[in-house]
């Protein structure tokens, strides 16, 4: 009897490990994608997927890890690799039916090609308090990583984002508050990290409120993309803006 799926995760050298054990299948490929993502969350230097446990139950379950490829390239940028499969398994991923899934020998093989190719990318991170000057204080974060990163075209787009995110993170986490900011060839990423499990919603102004409500349809407006995953202790806000 084929054991049901379930999977641990762990870390080594900057990569997160998630050791998939058990049958995939479309009724579990949910599960898995969450677990997956929330990986993602903590922004690792790349996302290991070890298949090598893993049996297959229904083909088309594989496009869980399509989905979380594409997440991983809108936000946080960070490659996912596929570690050793069993035969059957790297024979349908290789078909490339679900995308360009990279795929390698083993973990210890993926996590020593990260570390020789790992190219580190310009970063900003800052710890906020809870206070109403935290949304100035991260516009003139972002406004100083546009200037050093010669972004002009993006400090007004990326002072707008943050501003929002934070706003949201003050009135309704109440927590510590992390800004991240790291630019990338083709995107610049900013990441807003709260302690509320909370999601946020995206809601039309109220009459009578005409400046408050519509923060996250103005990051929409902005934002290639945007989004937000769970994380250990709450959640990470996140958008994607074109460079």
């Amino acid at each position: 009897m084929t054991a049901a799926l379930s999977w641990t995760t762990g870390e080594q050298s900057g990569c997160a490990i998630v050791t998939v054990q058990g049958k995939l299948d479309l009724g579990t490929a949910h599960r898995l994608q969450g677990a997956l993502q929330n990986s993602l969350a903590e922004q690792p230097a790349a996302l290991l997927a070890d298949l090598s446990q893993m049996s297959l139950g229904d083909e088309v379950a594989l496009s869980v890890f399509a989905a979380v490829h594409r997440q991983a390239g809108i936000w946080p940028g960070t490659p996912v690799l596929l570690c050793g499969p069993r035969p059957e398994v790297a024979g349908l991923l290789a078909r490339n039916r679900y995308g360009s899934l990279q795929v390698r020998a083993g973990v210890d093989e993926a996590v020593s090609e990260v570390s020789r190719t790992e190219t580190v990318m310009p970063m900003i991170s800052d710890q906020l308090l809870p206070l109403s000057g935290a949304a100035r204080h991260a516009r003139d974060v972002a406004t100083a990583a546009c200037a050093q990163w010669h972004l002009p075209d993006l400090v007004g787009p990326a002072s707008v984002v943050v501003t929002e995110l934070v706003t949201n993170a003050v009135e309704h986490a109440n927590t510590m508050i992390t800004l991240q900011l790291v630019s990338r060839p083709r995107y610049l990423h900013v990441a807003v990290r709260d302690g509320s499990a909370h999601p946020p919603q995206a809601r039309l102004p109220v009459e009578g409120e005409l400046d408050r409500g519509r923060g996250l349809l103005l990051v929409d407006s902005l934002a290639v993309d945007w989004g937000w995953l769970p994380t250990r202790d709450g959640k990470v806000v996140w958008a994607t803006l074109a460079i």
